[in-house]
């Protein structure tokens, strides 16, 4: 069963937030601190994220609450990309990779097992409401969910 299925099963309220994350990590180098270009184009994470955020219909949000795609459009990052073209998800990654220490949208974290090698870890997380993300049912495969319900956190994986 799908996250999309359970939570509606779950009956949630309608103003529930699900607060989604993604995370993914691979094997780099770290002499040459090169570990988060690695991890960008070895992991599926800035995809899997961009994906979500550029679901027509789904409010996706920060954790600080401001909706990420009215953020990249205010800070000037979606100015040259022309509305109801195809590759609005494409667009994102590309800018995401293009400025991912300036737009922390997505966390990083290195474990370094010596001075040489590590493994690099990117997280993503996005906060919606459960109709806009039940109405939109986007793929999320590989993501995980939790929903603050009456007994406590409950967390989805996929």
């Amino acid at each position: 069963m799908s996250i999309i299925e359970k939570l509606t099963n779950m009956k949630l309220p309608e103003d529930t937030t699900v607060s989604l994350t993604l995370s993914d990590g691979c094997d780099v180098f770290v002499h040459n601190e090169t570990d988060v270009d690695t991890a960008l184009a070895n992991t599926g994470v800035v995809n899997g994220f961009s994906e979500l955020v550029a679901t027509s219909g789904l409010n996706a949000c920060t954790g600080y609450g401001d909706n990420i795609v009215e953020s990249l459009r205010d800070a000037g990052h979606l100015e040259d990309y022309e509305r109801d073209t195809f590759g609005f998800s494409d667009h994102i990654a590309e800018t995401i990779n293009e400025n991912f220490y300036d737009l922390e949208l997505i966390d990083y974290s290195t474990e370094k097992y010596d001075y040489k090698r590590g493994f690099t870890t990117l997280t993503a997380e996005v906060q919606v409401n459960i109709q806009d993300l039940l109405n939109t049912a986007p793929f999320l495969g590989g993501w995980e969910a939790r929903v603050q319900t009456a007994n406590g956190t409950l967390t989805i994986e996929d």
